[in-house]
């Protein structure tokens, strides 16, 4: 199950790369092949960031059940695994949050975004560092069950590349709040 998991998780990474370039084009304020393609891209995105969860669910409950048998839960020494659930558990409620702002209505037969202000801007700032909390938490794990052996030659560069497209990512958040004003 971690393997489906893992495999997920880069299938997951790969929609979400497209729709952060995408939607930091769209939020500076540039055209960047329309909604169409975001909202295709973000509910395909949905579905397995779905059986994502829910396996991670899954396993979450095993690990908790295996800490009541056995008594005790060694919480200290398994800190950076709860860090991996809890942000996953944040990102989830971040990203419905996000839907619900970007998920717009057609009133009148027309598009029409949702209003865009300060608690808006706060929410979707803390989904970019949930997300990268979750991300940066989870990309050793990842490529181990992956199988790779080498983790310094991958990990570094994707930590890279992902903290560039995140920061850029909240800048366009701020870019299109500032717009908003």
């Amino acid at each position: 199950m971690r393997k489906i998991n893992a495999i997920l998780s880069i299938a997951i990474m790969a929609l979400f790369l497209i729709h952060m370039v995408a939607g930091i084009l769209e939020l500076a304020g540039f055209e960047a092949g329309g909604s169409v393609i975001l909202e295709k891209i973000a509910r395909a995105m949905a579905a397995l960031i779905a059986v994502h969860a829910l396996i991670g669910i899954k396993l979450s409950a095993d690990s908790i059940l295996a800490c009541k048998k056995a008594g005790v839960s060694y919480f200290r020494e398994n800190k950076i695994f709860w860090a991996r659930r809890i942000s996953g558990f944040a990102l989830l409620a971040f990203l419905i949050v996000h839907v619900m702002i970007f998920l717009g209505n057609t009133a009148g037969g027309a598009y029409r975004l949702n209003l865009f202000a300060g608690a808006q801007l706060v929410s979707q700032i803390l989904l970019v560092i949930s997300l990268a909390v979750h991300v940066i938490s989870n990309v050793k794990p990842s490529l181990i069950s992956l199988g790779f052996r080498s983790l310094r030659d991958y990990a570094v560069d994707i930590l890279v590349v992902l903290s560039i497209l995140l920061l850029l990512s909240g800048a366009a958040f701020v870019v299109y709040y500032l717009r908003w004003m």
